[in-house]
Parts: C-alpha cells; sequence; structure tokens
C-alpha cells in the first residue's frame, strides 16, 4: 500500500509524517507532494528519504490514500483529482467538514462514517479536542447545552504566529516594542478574544466552527453550543473550559468513571495537588487531558464543569487525520 501527503512541507504535513513514525501501520511507501516551490526538497520519512514532487493528477495514481493537509482551496481543487484515481482523501482542510455529502470523522466517535467512502473530512482542532472529552458524557448522560471558552495557541495561527510569539518574547525581555503582524495585537503580556473572521451572529467563524462541527459529528442538529475563542500567548495545544447541562442527573464520580474508560482520554484531577490539564503535559502528546472536573453551580444536578488540554497539531490535526486511516486499514 502507498500513501500520499499533500502538503508534506507544512506544520501539518511534518505532523502526519511524525504520526507514521510513532505508529505501525500497513504501508509500504510514501509519497510527498507540495507547491512547486516546495518540489525539489529531500525530507525524511519512516520509509526513508523521499524528494517532494509538485501535486499533479499523475501522482496520485499508484497512491490508494492521502492525506490532504494543505489549505481548502487546495483541496477543492484536487481532491476530485485524487478520487478520479481511485485515491481516498483526507483532508484536514476546512473544504469539505460542511458539505452533507462528506462524512465529517473523529474515529473514536463516528469512524463508520469513514467506511467506503472516498472523500474523507478532518474536523477544526478546537473541535476534535473538545469531542473527545464530550462525547462519552454525552453518550452516557445525554447533553442539552454545551458553553465552550478557548485558550489557544500561538501555533494554532501557524508557523507565523509561533515565531511572532517568540520575537515577542525577547522584545519584551528588552523593553523593546511588540510585534502585532501575525495577529491583530501583540500577544505577548496579552490575550486575543477574537480567532478568524466575525460572523452577522456576532461571533467568529473559529467559534461557529465548534458549532457547527460538533452537531455533525454527533449527528445532533439540536445539540445547543456557545463558544468564545481566545488567543492566548502559549507555543503549543489548545485549553479549553466546557459546561454542560445534561439529559441525566450527573456528578463528578460518575463523570470521571466515565472518561477514564474513555479511549484517547487521560483525567488528570487531583487540584488540590495542582494536577490538571496543562499546556505543557499534552503538548507532543497523543492523548486528549481532562480535569477541574467539577458539579456546575448553575445547572446543578444536570451541570458538569471541567477543563480540557490538546496537542492542536496531532490530536486536532495530524493524529486524528492518521487515525482516520488506521481505522480504516483494521475494519
Amino acid at each position: 500500500m502507498t500513501i500520499g501527503i499533500l502538503g508534506a512541507t507544512g506544520v501539518v504535513g511534518q505532523a502526519v509524517l511524525d504520526c507514521l513514525r510513532d505508529h505501525n501501520l500497513p504501508i509500504d511507501d510514501i509519497v510527498l507532494m507540495a507547491s512547486e516551490r516546495s518540489a525539489g526538497k529531500e525530507m525524511e520519512t519512516p520509509f526513508g528519504p523521499r524528494t517532494v514532487q509538485a501535486v499533479s493528477a499523475d501522482a496520485f495514481a499508484d497512491l490508494d490514500y492521502c492525506f490532504f493537509a494543505a489549505g481548502g482551496s487546495t483541496a477543492k481543487e484536487w481532491a476530485p483529482i485524487a478520487n478520479e484515481h481511485n485515491c481516498v482523501v483526507i483532508d484536514k482542510s476546512s473544504a469539505f467538514r460542511y458539505d452533507d455529502s462528506v462524512p465529517l470523522v473523529v474515529p473514536e466517535i463516528n469512524g463508520e462514517a469513514a467506511q467506503n467512502v472516498m472523500l474523507i473530512a478532518s474536523p477544526n482542532c478546537t473541535t476534535a479536542i473538545a469531542a473527545m472529552v464530550v462525547h462519552p458524557l454525552y453518550k452516557e448522560f445525554g447533553i442539552r447545552k454545551m458553553i465552550v471558552s478557548t485558550y489557544q495557541s500561538a501555533s494554532g495561527a501557524g508557523q507565523a504566529g509561533l515565531e511572532e510569539l517568540e520575537k515577542g518574547i525577547q522584545c519584551a525581555a528588552n523593553n523593546q516594542d511588540l510585534p502585532a503582524t501575525a495577529f491583530a495585537h501583540p500577544l505577548v503580556t496579552n490575550v486575543i478574544p477574537r480567532i478568524d473572521a466575525m460572523q452577522e451572529n456576532g461571533y467568529s467563524k473559529e467559534e461557529m466552527k465548534l458549532v457547527w462541527e460538533t452537531r455533525k459529528i454527533f449527528g445532533d442538529a439540536d445539540l445547543q453550543i456557545s463558544c468564545t475563542c481566545v488567543r492566548v500567548p502559549t507555543k503549543r495545544a489548545h485549553c479549553e473550559s466546557i459546561v454542560i447541562e445534561t439529559e441525566q442527573p450527573i456528578n463528578p464520580e460518575s463523570a470521571r468513571a466515565v472518561l477514564e474508560a474513555a479511549p484517547g482520554v487521560v483525567v488528570r484531577d487531583h487540584p488540590e495537588n495542582d494536577v490538571y490539564p496543562l499546556p505543557q503535559t499534552v503538548s507532543g502528546e497523543y492523548d486528549v487531558e481532562v480535569g477541574r472536573i467539577r458539579q456546575n453551580l448553575v445547572f446543578g444536578d444536570h451541570g458538569l464543569e471541567f477543563f480540557v488540554a490538546g496537542d492542536q497539531l496531532l490530536r486536532g490535526a495530524a493524529w486524528n487525520a492518521v487515525a482516520i486511516l488506521s481505522s480504516l486499514l483494521s475494519s
């Protein structure tokens, strides 16, 4: 079996390679593709060094599966061509997430939706991280309402965001003016309560992505969700404070039991000993952490509040895509 990565030289493409290096999937070879300006670059892969080639129709002819780790316009252009060559596409962009004919998949939740289709969408990073923790509770107790506040790292804005954070730290240490190019305002010593374009309803697109995508993945168009997304000056991993109102009574003890049994979830919940999810502890990890699990004071015995952290490049992006392939190969 031969697979491909379109966008191999980007941050997510390289993270896909790392995931493949850490997980032994039955793959025989890999083809790396990117834009013309990145063609010719040599990259190390689990199968030895490979030269990045410019994307072309012929490149898909010998591929069984291809990860798309490029932008939405690239995905829309090349995914139909890949499918014409009988290559299954697992797309990380937002190009097809809201297309009713394309499944939006988190394997631990709705992996069966990826079976026998040629095009599969992978969700936004904040959605994937939240869904890993919320869905086990949704199955066990039912959820009426979900309120989320996110704390998203600089690297969620790509390499430019990470570089601006690092430069800003140096400037702050030297009492110099802080840069603000990748973000609307300086990020160091600051938080920015807006990510992505504003929508007519007063929410940003990043916030609505979590609403739209969670409903689609859960198969529940009536689930009431509200979200506020905030950029914070951390390097990697996204955190989320989540409140749920449940249909059945819930308490922290019963919720912990459910979450401890959930695949891909690690419970770190001893706040009295300063043990709770942190960006530092989830960076580079495939699992999502959850802690600060407590009864919500507003919804009482039908409410729960908790804090979640996950690596947005792995669980939120590359690893979710690789896990989709893993689930397809093991079915």
